[in-house]
């Protein structure tokens, strides 16, 4: 374990990257959580189907990972499958060992979904909305919520219960700190002008025709539900907004700012009634010579604020009891009150700083009015359309005519795109993923899209271009660069070797890159955390073997540049734990710990799959 650890960790403060190898179980989301109809299952868990559309669910989720990088989507289709049959195993465990999750704490966490919050609040309209756009009960979703913390439950039973002893927290400390003494040398990849052949070029085209692939593309037309334009239509009188701006004119409203200081005189054991309240009014004919402040610091039992000068801030109606905010609410700026009565004792109250609040007028807060109203209107029109949308597209799958004449919305068109780029309407991520789903390629309407909070689309296929290889004129520039880049590659590669290999029999790097006119560079107490070298060359030097019997261990490296470096590694040095280190060690323990206990984990998760009735029936493939 500590190993692998070893060869992941080469950054800065390397072992900080042991809080992410714990990864609590997350949901797939509620997109995963659909019927399956009655299609041909490919995969079955005991008595637990899974079908081609549950594959699909399942890798449109975790294919957001992967947003902007070039993957394998058969991989990542593959890697879903695995997950959802991994789901499936711990989940009939956990049931078997008698594990629960109440409906008081499942109700609790759905309410901390952001999927269902409006304003950081959780929203039933909007639970129930995005709960009919996967045709789901609010039961069957509160089901599989129950599954997933019962799941993440018996996961956390495992790596929480985890440790690291001292010896493996020490060895980590030591594997991160351990120093590298190099040579080496980078052979740089010579330029290549020259014309290949039109057999060459015709050769290498045929071999990689997949590099000059136009990708598949695909157009479609879609409605679109927006709160905007719902709101415009929002008619709106002077009547029933002057009404919307008396009920909510706290929006438009300054509150005063009040400020207020106090002088306490305590009622308690040692002092009486009738005592604090002589203190006070002797405090009040004092303040007629002296600051109300110089008095407070001397005489008030409040000795907290009495420092201040009786300072308590900004008054706030609430925060204090009923006979105290009515003589404060009530002084003029500057003016101090009589002896106030409280249970604490009796106070005399100052007014430091007053702005009086201030209410804009109706005629000049008019445009905004007439935006909150129709918004505020709209908003359930919206969720109530958004409903009719849902339930129409998915009665009507062959046709957008339907719902865009009952809902008054316009059935738009876009251009071609392809699945990782897109303009309009389709530089939207969510809109591509739908337009390339099993579901639309088949010809049915997409589920609704949600574009933010405030728009939904349903999309249809229009037209679907397949990919197709561009001809061999069109890229001929590019096939020759290509193969002088290949060729450039090839040599710098052979160079790289031929000097590795001359070190390797028993010539130094020096007597090597002198006759071959090349730098040699040392680098020398290297550590995972501490160097400047390029990032493919550090995790070479570190995963490279101990030189032995004082024979240096050569090795090459390639850059992404191209470039080759031939390496002799001449020494490594045991590291050593500093006060740094040590002052870190909790965390260290804690985070080791967790590592294992994932790692525990896994190997428990794979021994339940191994014996469990899993039959894999089909492969998942690309739509």
């Amino acid at each position: 374990m500590l190993t692998t650890i070893r060869e992941k960790a080469q950054g800065t403060f390397a072992w900080i990257i042991l809080i992410v190898i714990c990864v609590p179980f997350a949901l797939w989301g509620i997109q995963n959580y659909v019927d399956t109809g009655k299609e041909a299952a490919v995969a079955s868990v005991g008595d637990k189907d899974f079908y081609q559309r549950d594959v699909n669910k399942a890798y449109e989720q975790y294919a957001q990972n992967f947003q902007g990088m070039t993957v394998d989507e058969q991989l990542l289709k593959q890697q879903s499958l695995d997950k959802l049959i991994k789901d499936e195993v711990l989940l009939q465990y956990a049931h078997a060992e008698g594990l629960v999750a109440t409906d008081s704490s499942t109700r609790a966490f759905i309410e901390t979904l952001p999927y269902f919050q409006t304003d950081g609040k959780f929203d039933d309209k909007r639970y129930k909305s995005l709960l009919t756009s996967q045709r789901m009960s609010s039961a069957e979703f509160v089901n599989k919520i129950k599954s997933a913390l019962i799941m993440e439950q018996f996961q956390r039973s495992i790596i929480d219960s985890s440790f690291a002893t001292q010896y493996a927290i020490d060895n980590f400390f030591k594997i991160q700190n351990q120093q590298r003494d190099v040579d080496y040398v980078t052979v740089a990849v010579e330029k290549i002008t020259t014309q290949p052949s039109d057999q060459d070029i015709a050769a290498y085209y045929q071999q990689h025709q997949a590099e000059y692939k136009i990708p598949e593309q695909v157009s479609v037309e879609y409605v679109e539900l927006s709160l905007g334009d719902i709101a415009k239509k929002i008619e709106v009188t002077d009547d029933k907004l002057r009404a919307y701006y008396e009920e909510q004119k706290e929006q438009y409203s300054t509150p005063e700012r009040r400020k207020i200081s106090h002088i306490l005189f305590a009622v308690n054991a040692k002092t009486d009634d009738k005592t604090a309240l002589a203190k006070a009014v002797k405090a009040q004919q004092d303040l007629k010579s002296k600051d109300f402040a110089a008095i407070a610091a001397e005489v008030s039992d409040d000795k907290l604020t009495a420092k201040k000068g009786g300072d308590l801030g900004l008054f706030i109606v609430g925060s204090m009891e009923k006979s105290f905010e009515e003589v404060a609410s009530a002084l003029k700026a500057g003016e101090v009150s009589k002896p106030v009565k409280s249970s604490f004792g009796y106070h005399l109250i100052k007014v430091t700083e007053l702005v009086a609040g201030d209410v804009k007028s109706f005629e000049t807060v008019k445009n905004e009015v007439t935006k909150a109203y129709q918004k505020a209107q709209a908003e359930n029109a919206f969720y109530e359309a958004g409903e009719k949308l849902t339930q129409m597209s998915y009665e009507n799958p062959d046709n957008l005519l339907t719902v865009s004449e009952a809902l008054s919305l316009t059935v738009n068109k876009s251009g071609l795109f392809a699945k990782d780029k897109g303009d309009k309407i389709a530089a939207e991520q969510k809109i591509r993923d739908a337009a390339f789903s099993e579901e639309v390629l088949q010809g049915n309407n997409s589920a609704p899209i949600e574009l933010g909070a405030d728009r939904l689309v349903v999309l249809r296929l229009l037209e679907r271009k397949p990919a197709a290889v561009r001809e061999l004129n069109a890229v001929k520039q590019d096939v020759i660069a290509a193969l002088n880049s290949d060729k450039a590659s090839k040599q710098t590669i052979e160079q790289a070797n031929k000097i590795k290999q001359r070190v390797q029999a028993g010539e130094t790097i020096q007597k090597v890159a002198a006759e071959l006119k090349l730098a040699v560079k040392e680098s020398i107490g290297l550590t995972r955390s501490k160097n400047a070298l390029p990032e493919q060359l550090s995790d070479a030097i570190f995963k490279a073997a101990k030189p032995v019997a004082g024979k240096a261990t050569t090795f090459t490296v390639g850059l992404p540049t191209g470039e080759q470096v031939v390496v002799s590694l001449k020494k490594v040095a045991l590291g050593v734990i500093s006060d740094d280190d040590k002052k870190q060690m909790q965390l260290a323990k804690k985070n080791l710990a967790k590592a294992f206990g994932q790692s525990e984990f896994n190997a428990m998760l794979a021994s339940l799959q191994a014996n469990a009735d899993v039959s894999i029936k089909a492969q998942p493939k690309s739509q």
